[in-house]
Parts: structure tokens; C-alpha cells; sequence
């Protein structure tokens, strides 16, 4: 397969039934309807479908939400990321996570975290080379028992500031930045390569 990806953002809930096929038929842990739409209906703007440039069948889907976290962090969580096992090895999921995560730059997060099967090596390289960390091993986190690595990307705050104001208001902020706690589990990270490429979440 020689096609082009093409990328855009979800746009309504035509796109919901091939999303739903995609995941389900790439993923190990089931969903129900209502899930896929707590996050799309809410984020639309996060969530991403890759494409070959003559096909309307999605390959890749990425679906994310953002919000305050116990009031004091903006965060992002990548709840579902998903490539067709055709279409692997192409840089499609890191080209999806890259854009979701422009996004959230945009609107402010200050860290996003996931969780991925702790055997997923191919996942947990991808998530490593992008710059996130393992946080800490959920048990039996999913309904298959298998546990889950907690990964977390922390997020420097902009310095593009130009404005005085901005400058000032800036420093007042009282929001603390994340800081990973103690117990982060300390793993040298995997190497990323692209053709070991696989569906995550």
C-alpha cells in the first residue's frame, strides 16, 4: 500500500460507527456506545481519524478529552488510540497523538496521561519517544486482568508571552506544575521504532 494519510478532526457522529468498528476490532478492552460519546461529544476537537487519501474507511482513530483535574491541573487523557493492522508501520499513531497534543498545547494542559497494557512494548516505546514516563503499574487494571502501566507527559507552560500583562499574569499564577510523586517507578525506556508500530491505548 502506497496511499497518502490523510488527517482530520472528528466531526459529528456519522464518524461514530467506523470509529467504534475500528477500536473494537484493534483493542482489547470492550466499550459501550456511551463512552465513545462522553468523549466525542464533549472534546470533538481532540479527537483525530487517519485516512488513505481514496478511501472514506478510517484507519487510525484517536479519541481524548481534556479538563481540570481535582481543580488545580489541566490535563489530558488519551482514553483510545487505535491503527488498523494494515495500515501499521506508517507513523500513523504517533501522528495522531502528536496532533491531539498540539491541540491541548493550545488550550493550556499541563499534563497528559494514558494508560496502556504493561506488556505492550510497542505501545509503551511509542508513548516513551514522544516524552512520557511510567508513572506507576495498575493491577488487574483491565477487564481481560491484565495490568496497566500509568503513563504522564508533563507539559512545560509557554514562554511565547510578548505582553506585559500577560507577563505579569503569568507570574501570579498560583497553580502548581505536576510533580511526579515518589513512588514513580523508574524504567529505562524502550526504543521507538516505527515498524514495530501497533494499536494502544
Amino acid at each position: 500500500m502506497s496511499s497518502n494519510i490523510v488527517y482530520r478532526q472528528y466531526t459529528g457522529e456519522s464518524d461514530l460507527p467506523p470509529i467504534m468498528a475500528l477500536v473494537q476490532h484493534e483493542l482489547s478492552e470492550p466499550y459501550v456506545i456511551y463512552t465513545y460519546r462522553y468523549f466525542l461529544h464533549q472534546w470533538p476537537h481532540l479527537s483525530f481519524l487517519a485516512y488513505p487519501e481514496e478511501s472514506s474507511d478510517p484507519v487510525g482513530v484517536i479519541v481524548c478529552k481534556q479538563s481540570m483535574h481535582r481543580d488545580v491541573t489541566n490535563r489530558g487523557y488519551i482514553a483510545m488510540l487505535g491503527v488498523h493492522r494494515d495500515w501499521r508501520k506508517r507513523g500513523i499513531a504517533t501522528t495522531l497523538v502528536r496532533r491531539s497534543l498540539e491541540v491541548m498545547k493550545a488550550h493550556g494542559v499541563e499534563e497528559v496521561v494514558l494508560e496502556t497494557e504493561f506488556d505492550n512494548s510497542a505501545a509503551l516505546s511509542l508513548y516513551e519517544s514522544l516524552g512520557f514516563i511510567r508513572e506507576k503499574r495498575l493491577f488487574r487494571f483491565y477487564l481481560n486482568g491484565k495490568d496497566a502501566f500509568r503513563l504522564v507527559l508533563v507539559v512545560p507552560p509557554s514562554t511565547d508571552i510578548d505582553d506585559d500583562s500577560e507577563l505579569d499574569a503569568a507570574s501570579d499564577r498560583s497553580k502548581p506544575l505536576y510533580i511526579p510523586p515518589p513512588c514513580t517507578i523508574t524504567i529505562p525506556p524502550l526504543p521507538y521504532n516505527p515498524d514495530d508500530e501497533v494499536s494502544a491505548r
